[in-house]
């Protein structure tokens, strides 16, 4: 009897420390309910919404055009768009590309789009011909609205446009492009203008616009974002009104603008995500004023705006912050006293730059929110109680209705506080990569989990950390770049035999784009040289700041380039300006 006692004690003593150990270990994984159901909802609808809560509340304001608009002329303006351009051919489920700045009529242009059930193609105004060609085509565009200034461009690609007549465009590289709309007071040879297009809009287009508003389901695609990844040429991500509407609006909601009227100063491109659904969308969502700085970023512009336009809030990357801060002298901080909080994507800001931000901007509040472009995008966000801590370490709380875990090489969640692979499963998950199975399925697993490929830790808290980036993407002043595609272009001149492509840390950019090369032996190729080869080719972005020319690259046994050792031999010779 005796025995079996100390038995069992033990036994229960080993249970117990067993039952503990299993308590201390947590997983990286949260869950974050929403406290309101998702919006089965549209864009198109969300127009609607926003004309009959809002009404003649301005919606837009265009800085640099001189030219606003309230939600009621929104509506209108959208709706005759919508309706010129089926009155040109499109149809519900074409392709209808974006290739321009932040206007009015990038604007009305996107939400034309969605009402009219077409898929908005967005693309980066700062494409060459080429990374154009390439988009164009992947997902088969058949009409193209563009800014009169790339016209240029578009005939290098398209050299039969000029002889062509406006909807009739034939070219053999993109055999779906048919129609090119020009933004501008008169069309060019071969396009439409846009406000021809809009004289176009007939009573019964307007009647097909309002009718089609039912039939359009929140599951359709209706955006499609391309976005750099380490395999070279841009994938298209597809995005749904589900997954855009709703993130819109969980994002407003987490900034409360349900709770006051904002007026936003949207310094980012609306092409991207972060600026056409944290910015345009949350706005139409919550009643809030989108102003427009300038067509492209300009830091002056926007102070301009934020002062004349009364902005409460400014939307950025710390690359943006910098620069307006650098503009303002001190005696000039009451300028900007309207202002309340800033958003920041891209990278955290800094401890010094959120002194400043605070000193120059009269600000205490810079909120934060991380995702991707193929998670709609936000899934870690401020909220608004969070400490200066929590600001300056942190990339924000899990977002409302959303997922994560954090996963290690095999697979397996990591102890909370760990690092590891950042995993994401929700109705931001986009689903799926245009015409591109194999990359998709590389992309989401077999139990819905999208896999950021960035190195993270998932605080107690439901507080997330980056701490690293699995791939090797470069984020130079927020624009994704791919060093493969950039080291792909490098190594088509005739002297390059091998080129290596990697960011190293600026203070103001984020990273800075670099390549060693190596080249042909007598060569005359200087690093100026391989500069000017790359213009025109690829976007003035993607061009490497600092180049240097090797006679050989540091490799393993078998034979593997270490590019590692080339970073931090820059890392050394350039340190962060």
């Amino acid at each position: 009897m005796r025995v079996i006692l100390r038995h069992s004690f033990g036994t229960a003593v080993l249970l117990c420390i067993r039952r503990c150990s299993q308590q201390a270990w947590r997983p990286s994984y949260w869950h974050q309910p929403g406290a309101q159901p998702l919006l089965a909802l549209t864009m198109g609808r969300l127009v609607e919404q926003a004309a009959r809560r809002y009404g003649e509340r301005e919606a837009v304001v265009s800085h640099q055009q001189g030219a606003r608009l309230s939600f009621r002329q929104v509506h209108q303006e959208v709706d005759r768009l919508a309706a010129g351009l089926m009155s040109v051919g499109l149809s519900r489920g074409d392709r209808l590309g974006l290739w321009g700045g932040n206007c009015l009529e990038w604007y009305v242009t996107a939400l034309a789009a969605a009402r009219a059930g077409l898929a908005l193609v967005c693309l980066n105004p700062g494409y060459e011909a080429a990374e154009l060609g390439h988009c164009l085509s992947k997902v088969e565009v058949r009409g193209l609205v563009a800014t009169a200034s790339g016209y240029d461009r578009l005939q290098k690609l398209l050299p039969e446009l000029g002889s062509s007549k406006p909807g009739k465009l034939r070219n053999k590289e993109i055999p779906s492009l048919s129609t090119v709309i020009l933004t501008g007071t008169e069309p060019a040879a071969g396009t439409y203008g846009y406000n021809q297009v809009m004289d176009l809009a007939t009573n019964e287009n307007l009647e097909r616009v309002l009718n089609l508003q039912k039939d359009i389901q929140p599951d359709e695609c209706c955006q499609i974002q391309f976005t750099s990844g380490t395999t070279g040429k841009p994938k298209a991500a597809v995005l749904t009104h589900h997954n855009i509407v709703n993130n819109s609006f969980c994002v407003g909601k987490r900034l409360q603008f349900n709770e006051k009227q904002h007026r936003i100063c949207l310094q980012v491109p609306l092409f991207h995500c972060y600026g056409f659904c944290n910015g345009l969308l949350a706005a139409l969502h919550y009643g809030s004023t989108l102003v427009l700085p300038s067509l492209s970023y300009s830091a002056r512009a926007s102070l301009e705006a934020i002062e004349k336009e009364r902005c409460t809030a400014v939307y950025g990357t710390p690359t943006m912050y910098v620069d307006l801060v650098s503009l303002i002298e001190s005696g000039d901080v009451s300028r900007y006293s309207s202002l309340q909080f800033a958003l920041n994507s891209g990278a955290l800001i800094t401890e010094q730059l959120f002194r400043q931000v605070q000193e120059k901007l009269s600000l205490n509040k810079v909120c934060s929110v991380y995702g991707l472009t193929e998670t709609s995008p936000v899934v870690f966000q401020s909220l608004q109680s969070e400490s200066r801590d929590h600001m300056l370490t942190t990339v924000g709380h899990v977002s409302e209705h959303v997922e994560v875990k954090v996963i290690d090489k095999e697979g397996k969640m990591v102890p909370i506080g760990e690092p590891g692979e950042l995993c994401i499963r929700g109705y931001v998950t986009i689903s799926g990569y245009w015409a591109d199975e194999a990359k998709t399925r590389e992309l989401i697993d077999e139990n819905g989990w999208l896999k950021t490929g960035d190195l993270f830790i998932l605080k107690e808290d439901g507080y997330g950390m980056v701490v690293g980036r699995l791939k090797d993407m470069i984020i130079r002043g927020g624009e994704n770049i791919s060093p493969k595609e950039v080291q792909e272009l490098l190594e088509t001149h005739p002297d390059i035999l091998e080129a290596q492509v990697f960011g190293i840390p600026h203070a103001r950019l984020g990273e800075q784009v670099c390549s060693c090369i190596r080249i042909k032996e007598g060569s005359g190729l200087t690093p100026e040289k391989v500069q000017e080869f790359a213009k025109g080719k690829i976007a003035g972005f993607k061009i490497p700041k600092i180049i240097e020319i090797v006679a050989e690259f540091p490799r393993t046994t078998s034979g593997k380039i270490q590019t590692f050792k080339l970073r931090d031999a820059f890392m050394k010779k350039y340190p962060a300006q």
